[in-house]
């Protein structure tokens, strides 16, 4: 866990909350030695979907990371709407 919390820049509580939940929907599991806990991918069907996502960045050249909406510059929640202006139409 703590390769994790420096690659991702989180705290370790945060990062363990993580791991808890993804281990409850079995999509992760891990093996303790000593003090230490491992963690890997047990759903194979993740790696299918990682991979897909990884294909969708490089065809978009990271435009997700920079829409206003869910990048930086948004507000970064997963399902958050950009706020309408009034008078904005559909097209």
């Amino acid at each position: 866990m703590v390769d994790l919390t420096r690659e991702l820049g989180l705290a370790q509580s945060t990062v363990s909350k993580h791991l808890g939940c993804l281990r409850g929907c079995k999509l992760v599991a891990y093996r303790a030695e000593g003090r230490q806990s491992f963690y890997f991918i047990a759903a194979p069907e993740l790696l299918d979907l990682l991979r897909a996502a990884e294909h969708l960045l490089a065809a978009t050249g990271r435009a997700v990371a920079l829409c206003p909406t869910y990048g930086a510059t948004g507000t970064g929640q997963v399902g958050a709407c950009a706020p309408q202006t009034a008078g904005a139409g559909r097209s």
